[in-house]
């Protein structure tokens, strides 16, 4: 949920205009970066966020007259302000960037843009990352620090097959993310397929190990779709230069075992596009058990609906 700050005027996540109360939490009318800047929030209304608060018994600190008249917003120019919200959005979701970097120096980094005394605005077009350096932020987003070596010996180790799900894979994972850990001991390291790895991302291991326990069988699948297709994909190749051969031999482009040739070869792409396409959908199958999976568990931790 999003609220807009009556103060700079960006729309930002409810979290930022959420503070700790006496009994029952507080939302103000304004963000916490407004608040940091030194803005009050007593001195500006806002109807949702007021509405909101009385909807869940929470105490509102702002004005409740809806008739105020509102003062331009601090951020004035619209473009500058979806820049921002893009930027603290990214801020928000990105935990390693909150380990390294505490919020009280992102917003200020934030204020002192929006204020001109750093004469840059974050760019949409330009990564998190880069942003960050533009405003003299730093968060080190490189902790794999895995060397080749350990690399090849966590692939040797395994035989090249995925831990999760049995497929080949050369990707080397860290059990607990790294993003979270900064663990590159050689117990933290398992070997995984590209995808697995993709899907896991930041998931703490128990949880991915927990909900892969519960499709084995889907697995099984997998491993067997990637099995079939590697055969066909193989006879495809060695009767596409067979193909290639004949006509270099015949000298022609066009006769009667040509033809027949290309018939049988079509037939079997035919036969690895569907296979293909199962697999495929097989594999969105999968995804979306583990973000499902992964999901509820974060909305379990969460003790309040913002």
């Amino acid at each position: 949920m999003k609220f807009q700050c009556s103060a700079c005027g960006l729309r930002i996540n409810s979290r930022h205009f959420k503070q700790e109360g006496l009994v029952n939490p507080q939302l103000t009318s304004i963000c916490d970066l407004c608040i940091q800047r030194g803005e009050q929030p007593a001195d500006f209304a806002n109807v949702a966020v007021n509405i909101f608060a009385q909807g869940l018994l929470y105490t509102f600190i702002g004005l409740s007259d809806d008739n105020v008249q509102s003062a331009p917003f601090f951020v004035t120019k619209k473009e500058n302000r979806k820049r921002y919200e893009a930027f603290i959005q990214d801020y928000d979701g990105n935990d390693l960037a909150q380990q390294q970097l505490p919020r009280p120096d992102f917003n200020q980094a934030v204020i002192d843009s929006e204020k001109g005394s750093l004469e840059f605005v974050p760019s949409m077009e330009l990564t998190f990352a880069e942003n960050l350096q533009k405003l003299g932020l730093k968060v080190d987003f490189k902790l794999n620090e895995v060397d080749y070596i350990d690399r090849e010996r966590i692939r040797a180790k395994y035989h090249y097959r995925c831990q999760y799900c049995g497929r080949r894979g050369r990707s080397v994972d860290h059990k607990d993310p790294v993003s979270l850990s900064h663990n590159n001991d050689f117990d933290n390291l398992i070997l995984s397929c590209q995808e697995c790895n993709r899907i896991k991302s930041n998931m703490p291991y128990e949880l991915f190990v927990q909900l892969n326990d519960q499709i084995p069988k889907i697995n099984q699948k997998l491993v067997k779709y990637e099995n079939a297709l590697a055969t066909l994909k193989g006879e495809f190749d060695q009767k596409r230069r067979e193909l290639a051969a004949t006509m270099h031999l015949k000298g022609v482009v066009n006769d009667p075992e040509l033809n027949q040739m290309r018939k049988q070869n079509k037939k079997l792409q035919d036969a690895i596009d569907s296979l293909e396409s199962d697999y495929k959908d097989l594999r969105s199958l999968r995804e979306q058990h583990f973000m499902t999976g992964w999901k509820l568990m974060l909305e379990n931790k969460k003790e309040d609906i913002i």
